[in-house]
């Protein structure tokens, strides 16, 4: 024991310079390391710098377009300038809101050679009857965000406002729920696509179809219980999509 001798107060003194050093350190690499207000970019989202002389391609979809944006991207490089909406395009009711300002992407002035488009996984799924997200279907007042009739009414809206853009539309079938996944019930994709399919032909646009692609796979390229897809699952998805655009491109 030191008691009060001078060697305590020195060491007591040491120890509260170590202390204060430590935390001004700590703090600053805090700081460095999450800046007040910013986060990082997700890549997906980031804006795409033009090649000037390539035709231009805009990829509209959820959380599963997101997936496969990237790849589609590396795909056709020296192809096409790949861009998408800095956001996950959700349901038909969110397209409708938003549809005029994804098609500025990039520039309200510049044109769109091809429009790759989805939507469908938000729209079939279970709310809540206080709005909950991913509701349980068997639960009383659960319901579909935007129900059949709804889905084909929107999607009507929809491809006439994307034809006005004078671009090529390829529409990307909805790839597929499997069973046991959360606020959504198995089969309803398909049930979603023919109701898209019926859209498409009459207003005589190709379908890319993702979920005949996928359906075979889907033990090796999507995450059990859930309508997401691995990352490998996601590259093999872009190989899909990039040969449907290729097929699109003047």
């Amino acid at each position: 024991r030191f008691g009060g001798s001078p060697v305590r107060l020195v060491f007591r003194a040491v120890c509260l310079v170590i202390v204060l050093f430590l935390g001004v350190s700590m703090a600053g690499q805090d700081q460095d390391a999450n800046p007040p207000g910013k986060k990082a970019r997700n890549p997906v989202t980031a804006p795409v710098a033009d090649v000037e002389g390539l035709p231009r391609v805009l990829l509209i979809g959820d959380s599963i377009s997101m997936g496969y944006t990237l790849p589609v991207r590396a795909l056709m490089k020296g192809k096409a300038n790949v861009h998408r909406p800095a956001a996950n395009c959700g349901p038909t009711t969110r397209g409708l809101e938003n549809l005029d300002a994804w098609l500025a992407t990039g520039g309200a002035a510049k044109k769109w050679d091809v429009i790759h488009f989805n939507w469908g996984l938000h729209d079939l799924k279970y709310m809540g009857d206080k709005g909950q997200n991913l509701a349980n279907p068997k639960t009383p007042g659960s319901h579909q965000q935007v129900p059949p009739a709804a889905y084909e009414k929107n999607l009507r809206q929809l491809v006439g406002r994307l034809e006005k853009s004078g671009a090529k539309l390829v529409w990307c079938s909805t790839t597929p729920v499997v069973e046991g996944t959360r606020g959504r019930i198995a089969g309803d994709s398909a049930k979603y696509n023919a109701i898209a399919a019926k859209v498409m032909e009459a207003h005589g646009i190709p379908t890319d179809d993702l979920y005949g692609f996928a359906m075979p796979h889907l033990a090796k390229i999507q995450k059990p219980s859930n309508v997401h897809f691995t990352a490998a699952g996601s590259k093999a998805l872009a190989g899909q999509v990039a040969a449907s655009i290729e097929k699109a491109l003047p």
